[in-house]
């Protein structure tokens, strides 16, 4: 029964779930932590049940990707070992796990909505598992398109994030986000063509379409458009964070997304982490780059009260 359980957890990824973190951004990019005590702590208790309800819908959007896969999954040498493709957890089971993690996620974005007042955050979250379902029979069979598909859930978490505490919704913070996430499915879409040779359509259709060189140039566009992005961000915005003020105090958090960005570049061509980027919190340099860059954003934050 043991076994059967952590099945069952595998089935919703939780190593996955590191990327709800992004839930948080507009929590702390509107300054809200510099709140009096109770209202930020409440905001902060918000965003902690927003980021557990995304962890079960995106579990739910995670099982029912697996179901739709089953069968390309056996072909890969990785996937392969997944619960479902491997056996170890039937259709039903996957299936009625699914729809068991969305429903949860759905109660507790139901009372984020309700006891905040944030109907639109109970919206967002509705559409998380619609998108998993248009992403999983559609969107990853169109080229581009299914990078753009990977993209949307991203900006999802974060726009679900500033809902569920009522802040502004910076464009600058979606387009930063847009951006680096079509550089991590790119890098990604590369890894697994490499990685499959003549075989990679049996994994995943799209990557017919696909060309190494292809992939080179879009991954080189998108790296430089995120950095680019980010440094006018930090010049031109209007920093809710820095208490409105016109000083680009941020800019100095530059050079810590340069070498992230650099650093995730690095690591996707020269190692495997491009086929599972939630590798990338176990490379040294890469987390105390992250730690850096959120301690010196907080920082900012603090001396701008």
């Amino acid at each position: 029964m043991v076994t059967k359980v952590r099945d069952w957890l595998a089935l919703l990824r939780p190593h996955q779930w590191v990327k709800n973190v992004l839930i948080f951004a507009g929590y702390i990019f509107a300054g809200n932590f510099k709140l009096p005590p109770p209202k930020a702590i409440t905001d902060l208790t918000f965003v902690l049940v927003g980021f557990v309800s995304f962890c079960l819908l995106s579990g739910a959007v995670y099982a029912v990707n697996d179901v739709v896969d089953r069968e390309k999954d056996r072909k890969h040498p990785v996937k392969r070992n997944r619960p479902v493709a491997s056996g170890r957890v039937s259709v039903r089971e996957a299936a009625a796990l699914a729809v068991s993690s969305a429903v949860l996620g759905l109660i507790l974005a139901l009372l984020v909505a309700w006891r905040n007042e944030a109907p639109l955050f109970l919206l967002t979250a509705i559409s998380y598992p619609i998108w998993g379902a248009l992403y999983s029979f559609w969107l990853k069979r169109v080229i581009i398109v299914d990078a753009l598909g990977v993209a949307a859930g991203f900006v999802l978490r974060v726009v679900a994030g500033c809902l569920a505490i009522k802040v502004d919704i910076s464009p600058w913070l979606i387009l930063c986000t847009l951006l680096l996430a079509l550089f991590i499915a790119f890098s990604k879409r590369r890894h697994e063509l490499l990685l499959m040779g003549n075989n990679a359509t049996a994994v995943r259709s799209v990557l017919g379409e696909y060309s190494p060189q292809l992939l080179d140039m879009f991954i080189a566009v998108t790296v430089s458009m995120t950095i680019m992005a980010y440094s006018l961000y930090t010049f031109t915005a209007p920093h809710i964070l820095l208490g409105d003020r016109k000083e680009p105090w941020l800019m100095v958090t530059i050079p810590f997304v340069v070498y992230g960005v650099l650093r995730y570049l690095y690591l996707a061509y020269q190692t495997d982490t491009a086929g599972a980027p939630e590798q990338m919190l176990r490379d040294k340099p890469f987390v105390i780059n992250l730690a850096l860059w959120a301690l010196t954003v907080l920082l900012l934050g603090w001396l701008a009260r």
